[in-house]
């Protein structure tokens, strides 16, 4: 693969409160041939993270912002709930009438810093508003997994409700802070909200210096699975894995076709991509330097 950048498509706006200090991990939706929903993490001036909507022309090499709404679609959950700090990584499925968005909530504070969990909302009327049907996590911690659970992608095959997630592990204390260690599992459900969890790890570290994976994000071409995730070590980086059945992946990140640039707003890290197709070309959203502080930019799949 090989990916051509296209520039910042998002940058944070003062004037819009849910987006004015960073633009993060985000989710594309194809509306029409000429533009996308594009569902923002964005954190305001005081590091509240919200769910938001924004629309953008995209044509080929070309894009623009349209319209930024300035209602948040998804918001904070009540104080002393899992998400009571923020809302974010948003991944969206439709089922019949009904849009599940899935989303990881945390909560500030204690030693490790944050807490985070995975969420779902539901829209009974075509994505206008998102109701939760339960106010605690979906992936709640267990005895296995003490640690909290975080962003993930969930697809329907064969009529089960698959999700890969992002697993947190034993945080690690290291001089002057602690760290926290995460990779990516497999959970499985019959209706979207109750799932089940056995320990199947996806993807995991390639060596003792990484510590982070994350973001999942699936593209299945006919028989096979292509994998995203974000990976940290020294810093982000975007990495690649496949798979012939979806559940046992070989890890590729030298075929991911994409780093940071030489300079500019993504010159030290790059992560949370996401993957889709549009008119017969495929894209990546994905973030730079500083978690989306300095936009959300755009790349598209040249080989």
């Amino acid at each position: 693969m090989k990916w051509k950048k296209l520039g910042v498509l998002i940058h944070p706006d003062k004037n819009t409160y849910w987006m004015a200090s960073h633009v993060g991990p985000s989710f594309a939706e194809v509306i029409d041939d000429k533009k996308l929903a594009i569902y923002v993490t964005g954190r305001d001036m005081n590091n509240v993270s919200r769910i938001g909507i924004v629309y953008v022309s995209l044509e080929g090499e070309k894009h623009s912002v349209l319209e930024i709404s300035q209602k948040v679609l998804f918001d904070v959950g009540e104080i002393g709930t899992f998400d009571e700090s923020g809302v974010s990584y948003p991944w969206l499925v439709r089922k019949g009438s009904d849009v599940f968005m899935y989303y990881a909530g945390w909560v500030a504070g204690g030693l490790s810093r944050f807490q985070n969990y995975a969420g779902v909302a539901v829209s009974k009327d075509g994505g206008k508003t998102y109701l939760r049907p339960k106010n605690v996590p979906i992936l709640d911690r267990t005895d296995s997994e003490p640690f909290g659970s975080g962003s993930c992608c969930v697809f329907i095959e064969n009529g089960i409700w698959k999700m890969y997630y992002t697993a947190f592990g034993p945080w690690q204390n290291i001089p002057g802070k602690n760290r926290p260690s995460y990779n990516i599992k497999y959970a499985h459900s019959t209706d979207g909200i109750n799932w089940k969890r056995e320990g199947k790890v996806i993807v995991d570290f390639k060596n003792e210096d990484e510590y982070v994976i994350g973001k999942p994000v699936l593209v299945k071409d006919k028989d096979l699975y292509r994998l995203w995730v974000s990976c940290r070590g020294e810093s982000y980086r975007i990495g690649y894995a496949e798979s012939k059945d979806g559940m046992t992946y070989i890890r590729k990140d030298e075929e991911v076709g994409i780093d940071v640039s030489p300079s500019g707003w993504d010159d030290k890290m790059i992560e949370y991509g996401y993957v889709f197709d549009h008119n017969g070309r495929r894209y990546m959203i994905y973030n730079g330097n500083d978690f989306g502080k300095t936009g959300l930019g755009i790349a598209i799949l040249e080989a």
